[in-house]
């Protein structure tokens, strides 16, 4: 395996702003990547003169709501200017703590590893352990190649805003109408007409990546990488204690420097789970939610979610909703008569458009590629 990329260390100026990002998120307001940027990026623009100054910037770029001002501002004085606050005031137990979202080109910011092997289980938990990982050889070359073949006729289609000549329509076509009356001394022979032309629609994946899936994560990582070189349109995100985007690392046609990039991004492999909290944390950032708007959404999970599911469904609830299809990729269902036995998946099950067998790779290929053939519910 290929060293993992270096990350730039932050300037000294950066380091507070960064912190402040991330406490943040820590406390329970959304404070995105970007965010972060334009925080530092209108600081400097600005040369502020006073303390206040910044602090009107760091509102106007995390913009919290106004009930939480008092909160947002503790945590700007704990930082800026070194002031502490009162621990009741903010609780940061790991049970209730927010789902910190990664992407690698994100400032170089990168978190601790963890020195821990952990092994595959059946219970999910929501310890956070971050680590590296590493890939075996692949074994399903053969299936992948073909869906790489065949996805890119195969993969549900839109109708784009463009217009192309057809032979049927009810669009007519003046311009080629007018040019056929110029060649034939005015008379229009026949009336020529307009079709919306057809693009792929976006597939957002979505990939469960702790120790309950552990066996499959290898083999879900090589179907993720044919997924997004075979799409038009792709976008890739694994969770587990934490969001991370890989849709970059998922975009480098070597199959091997991809994973490699991929094990060295994402830091929660093989450790807890927390599927409600990860999908709260990714529809939380604006843009990330607008991958879903139209899209192909499909959850790669076990379902395995430890204690309250409120999050988990109403999460899920507002997926459907911007989603053209949701589709639950299960590797625990199998057989025709497996119903959910999680408390989980049960909730969201009347959400889904699909709950289907993910326990191996030629399944999920079969069915994202008959996809096409189907409609939204």
């Amino acid at each position: 395996m290929s060293p993992p990329p270096q990350t730039l260390a932050l300037p000294r100026a950066a380091e507070p702003f960064v912190r402040f990002a991330t406490l943040l998120r820590v406390n329970g307001f959304a404070a995105a990547p970007e965010q972060t940027q334009a925080f530092i990026a209108g600081v400097g623009l600005l040369g502020p003169r006073h303390m206040q100054d910044i602090r009107r910037a760091a509102h106007a770029t995390f913009g919290p709501p106004p009930e939480l001002h008092a909160d947002f501002d503790a945590l700007f004085d704990l930082i800026f200017l070194e002031q502490g606050i009162l621990e009741e005031a903010f609780d940061t137990d790991a049970e209730t703590e927010d789902v910190p979202v990664q992407e690698p080109d994100a400032l170089g910011f990168e978190p601790p590893k963890a020195d821990e092997d952990h092994e595959s289980g059946q219970e999910a938990a929501r310890a956070e352990a971050l680590t590296e990982r590493t890939f075996s050889e692949l074994d399903e070359a053969q299936t992948l190649r073909r869906f790489r073949q065949r996805a890119k006729r195969s993969l549900p289609l839109r109708r784009a805003r463009r217009f192309a000549s057809a032979k049927r329509g009810v669009t007519l076509d003046l311009r080629r109408a007018m040019r056929h009356a110029i060649r034939h001394d005015g008379e229009i022979v026949s009336l020529p007409v307009l079709r919306r032309k057809l693009r792929q629609r976006r597939v957002l994946l979505l990939m469960d990546v702790s120790g309950s899936m552990k066996d499959q994560t290898d083999g879900y990582l090589r179907f993720a990488h044919a997924l997004k070189q075979a799409a038009d349109q792709a976008e890739i995100f694994t969770f587990g204690t934490r969001l991370t985007r890989i849709t970059r690392a998922m975009s480098v046609k070597s199959r091997d420097r991809a994973l490699d990039t991929a094990a060295a991004v994402v830091s929660d492999w093989d450790g807890g789970t927390r599927i409600g909290d990860a999908l709260q944390a990714f529809l939380a950032v604006p843009r990330f939610a607008g991958f879903a708007r139209g899209a192909l959404v499909l959850i790669l999970s076990d379902g395995l979610e430890r204690g309250e599911t409120d999050a988990m469904t109403d999460a899920v609830t507002r997926l459907s909703r911007r989603a053209w299809r949701l589709v639950w990729l299960n590797p625990l269902a199998t057989g025709d008569d497996y119903a959910p036995t999680t408390a989980g998946l049960q909730a969201v099950a009347p959400l889904l458009d699909d709950l289907v067998d993910a326990s191996r790779l030629d399944l999920i290929c079969d069915h994202v590629l008959s996809l096409a053939e189907r409609r939204a519910a």
